[in-house]
């Protein structure tokens, strides 16, 4: 089945964003149930049953929504065994595609470099900044970037230069507030020109090439695949996306991976195409 976010006030039925994939799902023949993100995120199994309580006993299920923490969503995931559902993607396949830091492995080569740290301190960052050597950066959390605030909260022009980089990290932190996840992710600044693709992964396959949330109207034409395949077939995630770019220099690149089922819909997208392609 499908499950997806209810409308906050009206909980029977879907969030507005994903009405259309819960439509597209019913005439598809494939049963919708709603769940109560807000309760997902207070981090507890009482929560969690309160928020799966209008999802039927059945078999497996598929989540499109939006996004969960890896703790949230593990939550998610046992309060829905208990009830005889089991998602598609596990917690730790979540994770995985979920967070940088489990998908960089199997996708350092065709990404550009990338060190982390744990937590928010200023010296493990500092001592990522030194990790990356020297030259522009650009900063992220484990799960999201600030790039619509670029100059303040993401664009390093040189890592060399702890004070400035240091005073972008904390305007990054401020932003992120409470959603800030993980560490501070430093990843080596490349020169991408042209609109993104987004990519879908189902079973290591790509199902489906869309353009990119940010840029709806604008889809690249001949999306390099091959650069990130084997990438996507390493990290054996059951359901994930990939975002594709071309450098300056011609050579496609991956921007990022991320967990399929958080991951947006292009108001370009047709519903029923992403439904068909992931279930």
């Amino acid at each position: 089945m499908l499950l997806v976010p209810c409308d906050v006030l009206r909980p029977r039925r879907p969030d507005e964003h994903f009405a259309g994939e819960a439509a597209a799902a019913r005439a598809a023949g494939i049963p919708v149930a709603v769940v109560d993100h807000d309760a997902l995120t207070r981090g507890t199994a009482q929560a969690a049953d309160a928020a799966v309580a209008r999802v039927p006993a059945g078999d497996g299920a598929v989540y499109r929504g939006w996004m969960l923490r890896s703790g949230d969503y593990a939550g998610f995931a046992a309060a829905l065994e208990r009830r005889g559902v089991r998602l598609r993607t596990g917690a730790e396949d979540y994770r995985r595609g979920h967070e940088l830091p489990g998908w960089y492995p199997a996708a350092q080569d065709c990404t550009p470099e990338s060190v982390w740290t744990e937590g928010d301190g200023r010296d493990g960052f500092l001592e990522a900044c030194a990790g990356l050597g020297k030259g522009a950066a650009v900063l992220r959390d484990w799960t999201k970037s600030m790039k619509h605030y670029w100059d303040e909260a993401c664009f390093i022009p040189d890592v060399t230069d702890v004070d400035a980089a240091w005073r972008v990290a904390r305007r990054f932190r401020e932003l992120r507030d409470d959603e800030f996840t993980g560490g501070f992710v430093l990843r080596r600044f490349e020169d991408f020109s042209g609109a993104e693709a987004r990519t879908w992964w189902v079973d290591g396959e790509c199902r489906l090439v869309s353009a990119h949330p940010d840029s709806p109207d604008r889809l690249p034409g001949d999306v390099d695949l091959t650069v990130v395949a084997a990438a996507i077939r390493e990290l054996a995630s059951p359901f994930v996306t990939a975002d594709l770019v071309r450098r300056t220099d011609g050579r496609w690149r991956l921007v990022e991976i991320g967990d399929g089922q958080v991951s947006d819909r292009p108001s370009s997208a047709d519903a029923s195409r992403l439904i068909r392609a992931i279930i």
